[in-house]
C-alpha cells in the first residue's frame, strides 16, 4: 500500500513513524512533512487546502489511503471532496466528513450537540455581535472566571479565561470586532469548570470504536502552568488519576452518546475523535472535541499502540474496525517539547539543531524543522518532541530530560516540570 499523510508537525512525524513499521505499507508520502518525515518517506510540496491537487497527486501516485493530520482540511471538507468526485471516490480518507468535523470547527455546534445528546459539559450560551448586551448580562449571572470561546478555528488561541468582569466585556467586544477574524463572529460564553484536564481518544469507523490510550498535556509555556497558552509543551500517558472507574464513566457518559448522536444526525464519522475532558471530583465533563489526534498527545499515545496501526486505519476505511486487533503497552510514555525562544510570541526560525545523533533512549519526533544543505534547521515555534518509554513516570521523564539537555539550538527552551502535578 501507498499512504499519503497530510500535515507537517510532530503528530504527522509520529503517524509516519508508526505507519512505516507496518508490513502492509510500501511507500509513505507526507505533504508537506518536515525534516523527520523525510527519513521515513517522501515529502511532497502540496497544499492540503487545495483538495484537487491532493486528489490528483493521490491518483497519479497510486495512493491507497489518505490520513489527514490537522483539522483545517477536515473542517474544509476534504473527505467530502473525495466522496463527491467519482474519479477519486475509491481512495479512502481517514478523517470525518465536513459535518462531523463541525465538532471541532464550531464550538456552538459542539455545545448544541452535547446538550442534545445528554453529554456532560459546562453550561453555556452563544452570542453574536448583535447580542452584545445580552452576552454582558449573561456574564453578570455567572461566577468568575469567565470563559469566552471563539466559535470557529483560531489556531488554538480562541479560548480566553478572564477573572475580571470589565476585562471580560472588553475582550468580548474585541472578539466581535475581529480579534480572531471570522472565527469570532459567534462567541460561546460558558461556565468555568474547576478540575484537572486530560484527553481521551478513540478511532471509529462510524459504527464501532476502539479506545486509545489517554493522555494529559501541558498547554502553558511556563512552569507550574504559568504564562501564555501554547500548542502544548509536553504530555504523559497513561494518566495516573484516570483509573478504570473514571474511564468507564467516560465511555458510558461521553463516548457512547457521541457515537450514537453522530449516527442519529446521519453523520458517517470515520477517523479519530479527541475528547478534551475535565475531571471534576471524579466525574468527566467535555471541554472540547477535536476531530483528529492531538499534538503533542499523539507523541505519547501512538507509541503505546503495540499492534499495527495500519490494521486500525484499514478497519476504519473498510468499515470493519470491530474485527481489528489492538494491543496497548503498559509502560509510561512522556514527551517534552523543545521550542524556539520567545514562543508562543515572536520567535526566530532558521536555527541549526545540533546533537540529535548523540541522544539515546528516546524517540525524537520532529515538528517545526526543515533540511538545508544537509543540516536540520528550525522552522517553527515547537521544534522537537522528545518521547521516552519508562517503567513509570519518573523513569520516562529522566530519559526525555537527559536528551533535552543534549540537543541544542539557539534559543532552545523547554519546561522542566512536565508531570509535576501527577
Amino acid at each position: 500500500m501507498n499512504v499519503l499523510i497530510l500535515g507537517s508537525g510532530g503528530r504527522e512525524h509520529t503517524l509516519s513513524w508508526k505507519i512505516a513499521q507496518s508490513d502492509k505499507v510500501d511507500k509513505i508520502y507526507i505533504a508537506p512533512g518536515n525534516a523527520g518525515t523525510a527519513v521515513l518517506g517522501e515529502n511532497v510540496n502540496l497544499d492540503a487546502g487545495n483538495f484537487e491537487s491532493v486528489a490528483e497527486f493521490a491518483l497519479g501516485n497510486d495512493v491507497d489511503m489518505i490520513v489527514v493530520g490537522p483539522e483545517a482540511p477536515l473542517v474544509g471538507g476534504i473527505h467530502d471532496f473525495f466522496l463527491e468526485n467519482e474519479k477519486y471516490r475509491h481512495i479512502p480518507v481517514v478523517g470525518p466528513v465536513k459535518r462531523g468535523a463541525m465538532l471541532e470547527g464550531s464550538k456552538h455546534f459542539a455545545k448544541r450537540f452535547m446538550m442534545q445528546n445528554g453529554i456532560p459539559t459546562a453550561a453555556y450560551k452563544s452570542f453574536s455581535k448583535e447580542n452584545f448586551e445580552s452576552a454582558c448580562e449573561f456574564m453578570r449571572t455567572m461566577k468568575k472566571p469567565y470563559v469566552l470561546k471563539a466559535d470557529g478555528l483560531a489556531a488554538g488561541k480562541g479560548v480566553l479565561i478572564i477573572n475580571d468582569y470589565d476585562e471580560a466585556v472588553q475582550e468580548l467586544d474585541r472578539m466581535f470586532s475581529g480579534k480572531f477574524g471570522e472565527a469570532g463572529k459567534i462567541v460561546v460564553v460558558e461556565e468555568f469548570l474547576k478540575g484537572i484536564e486530560l484527553s481521551v481518544f478513540i478511532i471509529t469507523d462510524g459504527e464501532d470504536y476502539k479506545i486509545l490510550p489517554e493522555a494529559k498535556d501541558y498547554k502553558r509555556v511556563g512552569e507550574k502552568d504559568t504564562g501564555l497558552n501554547t500548542g502544548g509543551m509536553g504530555a504523559v500517558s497513561p494518566v495516573p488519576f484516570a483509573d478504570e472507574t473514571f474511564l468507564k464513566r467516560v465511555e458510558i457518559r461521553i463516548i457512547k452518546p457521541t457515537i450514537s448522536g453522530l449516527k442519529r444526525e446521519g453523520i458517517k464519522y470515520k477517523g479519530f475523535i479527541y475528547f478534551g475532558l475535565m475531571n471534576v471530583d471524579g466525574d468527566p465533563y467535555v471541554v472540547e472535541y477535536n476531530v483528529r489526534m492531538g499534538d503533542p498527545e499523539a507523541e505519547v499515545v501512538i507509541p503505546r499502540i503495540k499492534s499495527d496501526l495500519m490494521e486500525l486505519l484499514l478497519g476504519v476505511a473498510e468499515g470493519n474496525l470491530k474485527k481489528r486487533k489492538m494491543d496497548i503497552s503498559g509502560e509510561t510514555v512522556v514527551t517534552v517539547m523543545l521550542v524556539s525562544g520567545g514562543y508562543p510570541g515572536e520567535y526566530e526560525k532558521g536555527k541549526e539543531i545540533f546533537n540529535m545523533d548523540k541522544t539515546s533512549g528516546s524517540i525524537i519526533f520532529q515538528a517545526g524543522t526543515r533540511t538545508e544543505d544537509g543540516r536540520v534547521i528550525s522552522s517553527g515555534g515547537r521544534v522537537l518532541a522528545i518521547s521516552s518509554f519508562g517503567s513509570d513516570l519518573k523513569d520516562a521523564l529522566k530519559k526525555s530530560y537527559a536528551n533535552a539537555e543534549i540537543i541544542d539550538f539557539e534559543g532552545k527552551y523547554f519546561r522542566k516540570d512536565i508531570g509535576f502535578d501527577l
